[in-house]
């Protein structure tokens, strides 16, 4: 196992699929703008993937997570799952999505090895979602993606990006919803990810307030963490219908926890969701590196790492701006790079 400079260790590694999606959902990829997305031939193969992830296992990798854009937009898909699955030291195998095109590929993605889903569902009313994700669609698809995921035996969870002004009246709706379903909701407090989706801290619905909105309804206690590093605070309902979480990296930043990587679909290595420096591995890849040279390089990378975004921005203090270091490349954004590009 390896550790950064504030002793963390590498254990969770999210990684890109593709920078495609069919949703324009405002706070990831707004719809008033067009993309420059990646050439197929730039986007690492599924080998490529599999044998850079087997590095980060070396190095003490215990859960992976498939992100994209919309990662199920990436053709056979349950093929890469399967590699990743037959993979020695994976515990936890799970994929973020839309959920669009989930009900179709469930059962191939769990006979691959899939454990987990998480779908992003951020309104119930249908005249919202479609104004929230850009194009016509109808949340109820979504839940019937959900119900199709639990039919084969996958766990779910959901998630919900909460805007003040925006969907925070759902609150309460959205966890009565998904109450008793045998799965869990969580609520997510709007970030500055990226550059383009108009973050204000005054759009922030505070964890704080989403809790004690859904209190008032539906009475809850705090629940210990369930691992080291987990990102949710969880609440379970006193009734025993269940729990949610809340995510709450706005007012209460988990930095001092944070044991993820990031890996772009084209193969570059983010040690922060707020970075504005990618790291690139597919050309070591692809210039016929040995397994030695890139387990040295993402080693001391990994070593070297001191990134606290979200604890500086929330302390007031200065956030360092690493662009003067970064190499002239497709990777290095002018300013921090957008999240459906290494998938939140």
């Amino acid at each position: 196992m390896i550790r950064d400079q504030f002793k963390r260790p590498l254990r969770d590694l999210r990684i890109s699929v593709t920078d495609r999606c069919n949703f324009r959902c405002g706070y990831c990829m707004p719809g008033d703008r067009t993309y420059r997305f990646l050439p197929r031939a730039e986007l690492l193969t599924f080998e490529e993937i599999a044998r850079l992830t087997r590095l980060f296992v070396h190095h003490g990798v215990r859960k992976l997570r498939l992100t994209g854009g919309e990662p199920l937009l990436r053709r056979d898909l349950h093929e890469l799952v399967a590699q990743l699955a037959a993979i020695d030291g994976v515990e936890d195998l799970a994929l973020t999505t839309n959920g669009s095109h989930l009900a179709r590929q469930a059962r191939a993605l769990k006979e691959a090895g899939l454990h987990r889903v998480t779908v992003s569902l951020d309104s119930l009313q249908s005249d919202r979602f479609q104004k929230l994700v850009g194009k016509t669609a109808d949340p109820g698809s979504v839940v019937a993606a959900i119900d199709a995921a639990l039919a084969v035996g996958l766990k779910v969870k959901v998630n919900t990006v909460v805007q003040k002004g925006v969907n925070d009246d759902e609150l309460v709706d959205l966890a009565g919803f998904f109450r008793g379903r045998g799965l869990e909701i969580r609520f997510i407090e709007f970030m500055d990810v990226g550059t383009l989706n108009g973050w204000k801290l005054d759009r922030v619905t505070t964890a704080e307030e989403i809790r004690d909105r859904i209190h008032q309804v539906f009475p809850n206690d705090p629940v210990p963490p369930r691992v080291a590093g987990e990102t949710a605070r969880r609440y379970r309902y006193r009734d025993g219908s269940g729990s949610f979480g809340v995510i709450a990296s706005v007012t209460q930043p988990f930095c001092g926890g944070c044991n993820r990587a990031r890996l772009s679909a084209r193969g570059s290595l983010f040690t922060c969701l707020f970075a504005t420096r990618g790291i690139d591995f597919r050309d070591m890849l692809r210039s016929g590196a040995s397994d030695d040279e890139l387990s040295e390089r993402l080693a001391a990378i990994w070593r070297g790492r001191d990134d606290r975004y979200s604890e500086l921005r929330a302390a007031g203090g200065p956030v360092p701006d690493r662009r003067r270091e970064a190499p002239s490349d497709d990777d290095v954004t002018s300013d921090k790079v957008e999240m459906y590009y290494i998938g939140g």
